[in-house]
């Protein structure tokens, strides 16, 4: 069965405090409680050495049973109150899925 990938590439408002940002991942890591269908969830700070993040300083990435689970996720209420309270800590986000082998 595929499962779906969901990266997520977040660059902070240079007005982010660490503060801010931690609440960030307190809202992040509290998705996979709130919504059926998230298998996983890891999130951290860019340590890549490749000079190529365009200041792009955090990414997380969930891990959905299917497709069908991160379609649910979208519009749940949880994932919509989530991004309503970080989408205005962050100057860009980049959002890319795929698809991945159980």
């Amino acid at each position: 069965m595929k499962r779906t990938k969901h990266i997520a590439f977040f660059k902070f408002k240079s007005t982010c405090t660490p503060d801010d940002i931690a609440e960030v991942w307190r809202i992040i890591e509290n998705l996979p409680r709130q919504i059926p269908g998230i298998l996983g969830l890891t999130w951290g700070e860019n340590t890549s050495t490749e000079g190529l993040s365009e200041g792009f300083t955090h990414s997380f990435v969930l891990l959905f049973e299917n497709a069908a689970a991160r379609d649910a996720y979208l519009p749940h209420p949880a994932h919509q109150a989530a991004v309503a309270k970080v989408v205005p800590q962050l100057e860009r986000v980049v959002v890319c899925d795929h698809e991945c082998d159980a």
